[in-house]
């Protein structure tokens, strides 16, 4: 029975997106069904008239799949339960968005994002009885009963090449380069760009550190001959003291940012070494996407239009032992992954010598 399905990425941007959207379209039009984009996430079905497009393989050849960025769009801002409305009060328009995709005469919905977009996702398709299968893409991958999520890889990528392009500044200058990544409260991107980057200190949010540990492993790659340090720190350590490094937005809310200029004059004046920062942000997001995650993309978005025609819904596609599978949404909500002090990266940092602070 031909089918028309949705698709829409939810939360924030990373690469593989595009790719992701390609395997549905591809998949789905394989079968003889129809893929319609919704756009802009949730904030595409808060308008009057809904806003979507029917999406054909003919637009999805090779060049959309190497483009980072979501040719949907995204939106990370505005919980439909809660949405904050222009007088300063909230509302819920959980409704709005449930009647706007009956208006698209959607079979099932497949939605791309990470815990935050999946566990909204999930209480609108509950809400409306909407058949939904979600994919699983986040930079931190922090998702839960999923080895691998679409994005962390290229974003791991990028961080590990800035250190590349550090270490050479750095030998010229006889400096410690300090690298703050994003990952928000998982470790997981500065611990494996780290290793991959030849990092002598990796700082994480799982595990507390000193400026001294710092400090004293600096001067021991000085003693050693060596004339720089690299450092690479995740956006959500904190200080030593426990307090949050944090930048107030236009907007009133506070994100993660400044941890490395925060370590950078610390380390300074305790080892009378001169530290540059760099900041990566949103170049992690922006990039195309590895090999790694176009395969990833591939065989999550064949999973779930096959999930659909089997009828496997409010579940999850998953990467586990080598093998996609399914799991469910709930549990992939629930089991939030943060670093482990004692998993085989941590060891593995550990056995180079690499000084995790603690």
């Amino acid at each position: 029975m031909s089918k028309r399905i949705g698709v829409l990425t939810s939360g924030g941007d990373c690469a593989g997106l595009n790719a992701v959207i390609r395997a549905v379209v591809h998949s789905a039009a394989f079968k003889g069904w129809e893929t319609v984009g919704i756009l802009d996430g949730t904030a595409g079905l808060l308008k009057e008239k809904p806003d979507y497009k029917v999406l054909t393989p003919e637009e999805f050849d090779g060049t959309v799949m190497r483009m980072g960025g979501t040719i949907l769009g995204t939106t990370n801002k505005g919980d439909p339960f809660h949405f904050p409305m222009p007088d300063g009060t909230f509302k819920d328009r959980s409704g709005e968005i449930i009647d706007n995709y009956k208006k698209i005469g959607l079979d099932a919905v497949i939605g791309i994002g990470g815990d935050g977009s999946h566990a909204i996702l999930r209480k609108l398709a509950q809400q409306g009885g909407v058949p939904m299968v979600a994919i699983p893409k986040t930079i931190d991958n922090d998702i839960g009963e999923t080895e691998a999520s679409v994005g962390y890889d290229s974003a791991v990528m990028v961080a590990t090449e800035a250190l590349d392009r550090l270490q050479p500044t750095a030998a010229s200058h006889d400096r410690v380069m300090i690298l703050e990544v994003m990952g928000r409260d998982a470790g997981h991107i500065a611990l494996a760009a780290g290793i991959a980057g030849g990092a002598d200190v990796i700082l994480i949010p799982e595990l507390e550190y000193s400026i001294e540990n710092i400090a004293e492993k600096i001067a021991s790659v000085k003693k050693s001959g060596r004339n720089f340090a690299l450092v690479i720190v995740s956006e959500a350590v904190k200080t030593p003291e426990g307090e949050p490094v944090q930048v107030q937005y236009s907007d009133g809310q506070f994100r993660y940012g400044g941890i490395g200029n925060y370590l950078g004059a610390q380390i300074s004046e305790k080892t009378g070494i001169e530290a540059r920062v760099t900041v990566l942000g949103h170049v992690q997001r922006g990039c195309p996407p590895t090999f790694t995650d176009r395969l990833l993309a591939a065989a999550f978005g064949v999973r779930a239009v096959n999930m659909i025609e089997e009828g496997k819904f409010d579940r999850m596609v998953a990467w586990k032992n080598r093998e996609v599978v399914d799991v469910s949404i709930e549990d992939a909500i629930a089991a939030y992954q943060a670093v482990e002090p004692d998993s085989s990266l941590v060891k593995t940092a550990r056995g180079l010598g690499i000084s995790l602070g603690d």
